[in-house]
């Protein structure tokens, strides 16, 4: 077996590399994603006929990206995480082309197989934070991964933004419109796809796993590289979702950090996945929302710039509740979390008729999502065994996406039932639920301390 020598320096060199690279990537990968929640909701409707589907393209995203999770995962842990990010975003390429062909010849089946493809990609671009972190050093595992999290927020951000020049690519190519900001999306994820098959190299868990197998043998000057772990590496725990689940039954905190995940991604999933049609019939009325291909000028605007303030809201602000986890507490947050997700929905719903209420909502709807699911996921990692914490990691990112799923799939059908403000409403009571048990664990915890 061929080895190359790397010393400690070269191997920080490969991680600063490493990180660049996932950084740029997400950016160009986050326009699939962002034109895709825009005016995936709009493109459900027309294409189906009845606004009961107008979930369908969010809920399918979110199933994808849920089920692609723990194969995406074990194809890494195999392969290495180039291997891992190149297919899923791939399978988000041919999202964004099947799309297209949905909007060109009708078909609605086509739309729900494209947003699959991008969910796919979505589960990708999540992972792309852990594998900004496998070479780096303990004190900089925060830096590293923030900075991919921030490049997630530049590319999601400007995606809903590139609808109206996307309309106008469209036109160009002779396409519908509305089809126009797939074409964007589609050169992104080529972008993003070419970069990492291309410059991914060597693959930095792979390189870590031979850094891991170096520390636990005799410490040569320098360290081999290869693609293929050479010595016995540590062992990784392989995944069970039962032992993931009796892992969490076993701790209070563990529960309710489960639950604050899980209830936050369902409450904003909901919500901003119905948002796009509602600001439709809100600017344009609810006969030109229905007239076919309607959705365009100054309606799209305004869609695209609330989608935009509510991912900055989700992600832009992230080390701000990273910060608040460490230095307030990882319940506290939590409890923050949910307050500023019940005032979103409440803003929301009761400010229905105003774009303007509706985008205020729409960013602290993010902001709530962001500070619940940060100390949500710390206060997880924290309250079970390291020789079950990976397992916990994928049983929460699965039943995350579920509920994301269940709540795109119910919110269509809530607000043909209930409205706007209905559906904010309903969030609403998930919201207190979820704040309620946070409270009462807190105080139970503080009881135990004192008695203790």
């Amino acid at each position: 077996m061929v080895r190359t020598l790397m010393s400690e320096s070269g191997v920080r060199q490969v991680q600063r590399r490493t990180v660049v690279l996932l950084s740029v990537a997400q950016v160009f990968a986050g326009l699939g994603t962002g034109a895709t929640v825009s005016i995936g909701s709009i493109l459900a409707v027309e294409l189906s006929g009845s606004a009961a589907w107008a979930g369908a393209v969010a809920t399918v995203m979110t199933l994808g990206a849920a089920l692609a999770a723990l194969p995406l995962a074990s194809l890494a842990d195999r392969r290495g995480r180039r291997i891992g990010q190149v297919l899923g975003l791939a399978a988000a390429l041919l999202g964004a082309v099947l799309i297209m062909l949905s909007v060109v010849t009708g078909q609605f089946v086509l739309l729900v197989l494209g947003a699959a493809g991008i969910g796919v990609g979505t589960a990708a671009s999540l992972q792309a934070r852990f594998a900004a972190v496998d070479l780096a050093d303990p004190e900089h595992r925060g830096r590293s991964l923030s900075a991919v999290v921030w490049a997630v927020t530049v590319g999601a951000v400007a995606g809903p933004n590139l609808i109206q020049p996307g309309a106008a690519v469209g036109l160009a190519l002779g396409l519908p419109p509305i089809a126009g900001p797939f074409v964007i999306s589609a050169a992104g994820l080529v972008l993003a796809t070419a970069l990492l098959f291309v410059g991914l190299r060597p693959d930095p868990l792979l390189l870590a796993r031979e850094l891991a197998a170096r520390h636990n043998g005799v410490q040569p000057e320098a360290t081999p590289v290869t693609q293929t772990p050479a010595g016995p590496a540590p062992t990784r725990p392989r995944g069970s979702l039962f032992r993931g689940v009796r892992a969490i039954r076993g701790s209070g905190a563990a529960v309710l950090a489960l639950a604050a995940i899980v209830g936050a991604h369902a409450i904003m999933v909901g919500v901003m996945s119905m948002t796009p049609l509602h600001l439709q019939e809100l600017v344009a009325g609810p006969v030109a929302s229905h007239a076919g291909h309607a959705a365009s000028g100054d309606v799209l605007v305004i869609i695209g710039f609330t989608i935009s303030l509510h991912i900055a809201g989700m992600f832009a602000l992230s080390p701000v509740m990273g910060w608040l986890t460490d230095k307030v507490g990882r319940m506290e947050t939590i409890m923050i979390g949910f307050v500023t997700l019940i005032t979103a929905v409440f803003v929301a719903g009761l400010g229905q008729t105003s774009t303007v209420a509706v985008a205020v909502g729409l960013v602290l709807l993010g902001m709530g999502w962001s500070a619940a699911t940060i100390s949500g996921s710390t206060l997880l990692a924290e309250s079970v065994g390291q020789e079950s914490r990976v397992v916990v990691q994928g049983v929460s990112d699965m039943f995350m996406g579920v509920a994301g799923a269940v709540g795109g799939a119910t919110s269509g059908l809530v607000l043909s039932w209930a409205g706007y403000l209905g559906l904010n409403m309903l969030g609403g009571v998930v919201g207190i639920a979820v704040l309620v048990a946070a409270f009462l664990t807190r105080m139970a915890r503080r009881r135990k301390s004192v008695a203790g």
